[in-house]
């Protein structure tokens, strides 16, 4: 059951947040629990429905107020209904014409948590006051649970690198401010090595990603890989990794002395087959001297005789 309030503030209570004029509800959506971090900033989602179809954003005023107290204003268009605690510090995010109520708040302090309503007018054309329909939307109402310390990026997959091979590392932080993301940034590489991106998790969470890829060199072994998420307000976190790298294994000093002492081997074989060849022809001619010496002389012998 939703509760709304008309200009004659009295409180009615249907199925649904209802429209006396039209027949129809009006209806709104807001992230109820929220986590903020004090000193950053937060933004509280917020749609809504009307009925009698698209109304101009001229025709429709947005107010954001204190449940139990109507007329203490968190943000309205006129900067001075503002509670002063408040100046200053909150806009609309959306068009109301779009049925975008959300609410931003800067630089939180330790006593904004709500809880927050919000609440939808429709203004004359002529002169912009607003008319009987006046709709609170109660049951629809944001808290905000403050974080006094801000959450550390995760890093990951954490596993060795490769000396030489391409090497990737994810570091994401979640946060509740897409308006003014935390900056991610890293102790080692370049802009060209770094993809970033935001994503809408789920109610009013997002998450800010930051991907690094590099070759690691032996040079990286044992270094810290560091992340550091910077917030709105200049509040900072981080996380450390150290590297481990994994050195390409490196035969050279087997190989070539293998090789050296193989080459010196068949050098030394060739040498000692040369020198047998040779000695064997030296022999043979030696022997074949030999022997014509000795059948000269022998002839030369019978000669003699006769």
């Amino acid at each position: 059951t939703k509760m709304f309030r008309n200009q004659h503030n009295d409180t009615r209570t249907c199925p649904a947040v209802c429209s006396p004029v039209f027949g129809e509800s009006w209806r709104a959506s807001v992230t109820k629990n929220i986590d903020a971090l004090v000193g950053s900033c937060v933004v509280l989602p917020c749609t809504f429905t009307h009925p009698g179809g698209g109304l101009s954003n001229s025709r429709l005023r947005g107010i954001w107020h204190r449940k139990d107290k109507w007329e203490e204003f968190f943000y309205h268009e006129d900067n001075t209904k503002i509670l002063d605690s408040f100046k200053g510090r909150t806009k609309l995010m959306g068009r109301l014409g779009e049925s975008n109520c959300t609410l931003e708040i800067i630089e939180v302090k330790d006593h904004d948590n709500g809880p927050f309503c919000f609440r939808v007018e429709l203004v004359r054309k002529d002169n912009n006051q607003p008319t009987s329909e006046k709709f609170s939307f109660v049951e629809e109402c944001a808290e905000i649970k403050m974080l006094h310390d801000p959450p550390k990026p995760k890093l990951g997959p954490l596993k060795t690198a490769i000396q030489g091979k391409p090497y990737t590392i994810t570091c994401s932080i979640r946060h509740t401010c897409p308006s003014h993301p935390p900056k991610l940034t890293w102790t080692h590489g370049t802009v060209d090595d770094i993809i970033e991106s935001h994503e809408d998790v789920y109610s009013g969470v997002w998450q800010t990603e930051s991907v690094l890829s590099f070759i690691p060199e032996e040079k990286d072994d044992d270094s810290l890989l560091t992340c550091t998420a910077t917030f709105n307000g200049n509040i900072r976190s981080n996380t450390d990794f150290r590297l481990n790298v994994k050195r390409t294994e490196n035969y050279n000093h087997i190989i070539i002395p293998t090789v050296t002492a193989a080459t010196t081997a068949v050098m030394f074989g060739l040498l000692c087959l040369f020198m047998t060849k040779k000695y064997k022809n030296n022999k043979l001619q030696s022997l074949h001297n030999s022997s014509f010496t000795f059948s000269m002389w022998n002839r030369m012998s019978r000669l003699s005789r006769r």
